[in-house]
């Protein structure tokens, strides 16, 4: 299935306009060739083939979520053909529109929606010109397979469109990115009329990973290529004062580049550059001191001024409430570390600059962005950039995957050969845009009967655009960065998300400055579910508290005060599969160093509702904990493919338990000192769950929402609340690895 729609005319000699001409009365009409791409075009969404597969052009990718098969289930859905007859062409800016990539779990709620409307329209110009040829009403047509039959007499989509363009407008939003979406005169099926969306159906990309029989971003080659490899500096600001190329004389074909503070260096073997990389004497000049202390990073936040702040949700009169005589107060803050995508291998990118255009391979899960930084780098046309998704070692927010491709694409034009950049491990891990340090302050007021009268939760951090959440401009890459364009940060953070109907109640967030403005190892970005973790890991873990403080059950506790019915929904549910018996935590004392507890934790996002259970043991001796079972509960509309949404609700619990029991970057007051696994562990098998088991509320009525990062967000608090259950002993700071945990029990 790799026919393109560039081929589409070469293989058959028609065109369509609001319907079917020959192909000469289409020349006749000046429609001849293939319609632009752009969003009004119903050919830039879909294709049929001239064997009648379906082509399927979607301007987002799947990061391993079953968003390829679910998006080709809509298309089969409306178009009515076979979900093997539909190929979904993902993340290349030559054949998709900028639907702006893997972006906030929005890839069927706001990405599948144009290929929806798309497919129904193409259904019915195709029932339409069907109906013409067989003469035959078209109430008095049905469409099976992508075939069309009425009256005994049958006509497929390939004889009607195989191979040929539509030539159709649709009305386009004029919206790009996340927003795009376009209208049409068709109308969608209702849900009472699918046979395939909301069935199970395998992913696609499993095999060729398993058996190693398809290509990642890594194995890219193209003729004529050289290998780079661009070197960061040992601390963080660094300016370069000179570089020495005698000590890499002896190493044949390496030649240095460099532009400001940017340093590469190309050869045409692979290993030529590395060693070339790992001798090329620079000197560098540092500012000292460019951060605090580790130890006293969140002491930095507390004490740091505040750029902005706001006010998310304000009702009622706090600080009155807070004044009420005879309140009880309760209060406490929460700790959250820096943290790296630690994706599987680090960056890579290949370009191809030649002839003023720029051909880029990117893993980046944004690469009609990677067009758009790679054209204002090299300044030139957006359209003279080609770049296209390759699989890469994974992301989940901005990782280091757009300054491979802002390298490539600067040191190909520099040298004029097509270069592959390669980063190296520490390259992914010390210097990819980091999720940012916080420090999370709750306080509420509870009257004698336990109620509360009063609830305030203030987030101050660093924020979660330090660089932008997509690499468009060169001022958010490093190559940018170093040759003297200055970061623009967008100050923004966050609140928790949820609807606990305090008479009384205040969230607000807080940002900060960042450490250091440009070239820093600490830039913060995107990391899955941005500041969802650490918010709710501070917010949940507070509510139950609050529930302790009351002398009430964690789970009834919630039920009081929620006031949306799916968000109550969810929390029961998970809590009746659980097998939850209501009591108050800490549960009563145990014997023996492995102690046991549960946890819950419910946070909603974007639409989505979700409810975890977690089930752990504490190992006093050590310090470790083992999440044993995970419990989820989840509502996120109407379910496209439900096994695909299991495997996405279990990914975000394991990566979840990661950040929340092992990772923390490590640095001292001049650099970051996480390079790799050993000095930035992540969960192992050993760690993993026993079980994970999923409760999916399907809601048909409800247009679905995200599933790819919801989940994330309950994980952290799950945990530790489950930690207070098993133990008594509250651990307010993450990650809540052994030697916290055996620290903080020792201490009790």
């Amino acid at each position: 299935m790799s026919v393109s729609r560039r081929e589409f005319l070469k293989s058959i000699g028609a065109l369509v306009v609001g319907g079917f001409v020959p192909l000469e009365e289409a020349l006749g009409q000046g429609v001849a060739g293939k319609p632009p791409l752009v969003p009004g075009e119903l050919d830039s969404w879909i294709a049929v083939l001239p064997d009648g597969r379906v082509q399927a052009f979607f301007g987002k990718m799947d990061m391993g979520q079953s968003l390829d098969v679910a998006i080709a289930q809509i298309v089969a859905e409306e178009l009515d053909v076979g979900l093997d007859k539909v190929e979904v062409l993902m993340g290349d800016s030559a054949t998709s529109c900028n639907q702006g990539g893997a972006s906030g779990s929005l890839g069927i709620s706001h990405g599948a929606r144009p290929l929806r409307n798309a497919a129904a329209e193409a259904r019915r110009l195709l029932l339409e010109q069907a109906s013409k040829r067989l003469a035959i009403s078209q109430s008095e047509l049905s469409v099976a397979d992508g075939v069309i039959s009425g009256q005994g007499r049958t006509v497929s989509y390939s004889e009607l469109i195989g191979g040929r363009h539509f030539h159709h407008k649709v009305e386009w939003n004029k919206q790009t990115g996340n927003l795009m979406d376009i209208k049409v005169e068709a109308k969608p099926k209702p849900p009472s009329a699918y046979k395939v969306v909301g069935k199970s159906m395998q992913r696609r990309d499993v095999a060729w990973k398993v058996y190693g029989t398809g290509d990642y971003v890594t194995d890219v080659r193209v003729a004529g290529m050289l290998h780079a490899r661009v070197i960061r500096p040992p601390r963080a600001a660094c300016k370069v004062r000179g570089v020495d190329e005698s000590s890499i004389k002896s190493i044949p074909g390496v030649r240095v580049v460099r532009e400001r503070d940017f340093v590469a260096v190309v050869a045409r073997r692979e290993w030529d550059a590395v060693r070339a990389a790992q001798r090329l004497k620079i000197d560098w000049h540092a500012l000292d001191d460019a951060f605090p202390d580790m130890s006293a990073l969140h002491d930095h936040i507390r004490a740091a001024k505040v750029v902005k702040h706001v006010e998310e949700v304000k009702r009622g009169d706090v600080a009155a409430a807070f004044k009420a005589p005879g309140m009880r107060l309760v209060e406490a803050e929460y700790e959250w570390p820096f943290q790296s995508h630690a994706s599987m291998g680090p960056a890579c990118a290949i370009a191809e600059v030649k002839a003023g255009a720029c051909t880029v391979w990117t893993g980046s899960q944004k690469p009609h962005f990677v067009r758009d930084g790679v054209a204002a780098l090299l300044e030139m046309p957006p359209g003279n950039v080609h770049s296209i998704w390759i699989t890469g070692p994974g992301s989940y927010g901005r990782n280091d995957a757009g300054d491979a491709a802002l390298d490539a694409a600067y040191l190909s034009k520099v040298v004029g050969k097509p270069v592959r950049v390669q980063g190296m491990r520490a390259d992914g891990t010390a210097w990819d845009p980091k999720g940012p340090a916080c420090v999370l302050r709750a306080r509420a007021a509870l009257e004698a009967s336990g109620k509360v009268l009063a609830y305030e939760f203030v987030a101050k951090g660093f924020s979660r655009q330090h660089i932008a959440t997509n690499e468009a401009s060169p001022a958010d890459s490093l190559v940018g960065q170093a040759m003297g364009v200055a970061a623009k940060p967008t100050w923004i953070f966050g609140v928790p998300a949820e609807s606990y109907g305090f008479d009384n109640k205040l969230l607000a967030w807080e940002a900060i400055a960042p450490l250091v403005d440009n070239c820093s190892p600490l830039r913060t970005g995107h990391l899955r579910d941005p500041v969802g973790p650490e918010l709710h890991f501070a917010s949940e873990s507070f509510i139950d508290e609050l529930a302790t403080a009351a002398g009430e059950d964690p789970v009834a506790f919630r039920l009081r005060y929620l006031t949306n019915e799916r968000h109550a929904a969810v929390v029961n549910a998970v809590a009746e599969k659980a097998g939850w018996q209501r009591r108050t935590s800490p549960r009563p004392s145990q014997a023996g160093p492995v102690f046991t507890g549960r946890g819950i934790a419910f946070a909603e996002r974007n639409g989505t509702a979700v409810a975890a259970v977690a089930e752990v043991q504490v190992d006093r001796r050590s310090g470790r904990v083992w999440a044993r079972r995970f419990v989820v509960a989840h509502d996120c509309g109407l379910i496209i493919n439900p096994q695909g949404l299991r495997y996405t609700i279990e990914g975000n619990v394991v990566q979840g338990l990661s950040r929340t029991l092992f990772e923390e970057v490590r640095f001292d007051r001049n650099s970051v000192h996480s390079v790799d696994w050993a000095s930035y562990p992540i969960l192992e098998m050993q760690d993993a769950p026993e079980s994970i088991e999923t409760v999916l509320i399907d809601r048909p009525e409800v247009a679905p929402s995200g599933a790819g990062e919801p989940t994330m967000r309950v994980v952290p608090a799950a945990v530790a609340n489950a930690i207070f259950d098993a133990t008594g002993v509250r651990i307010r700071k993450a990650p809540l690895d052994p030697a916290r945990v055996k620290a903080a029990l020792s201490r009790a």
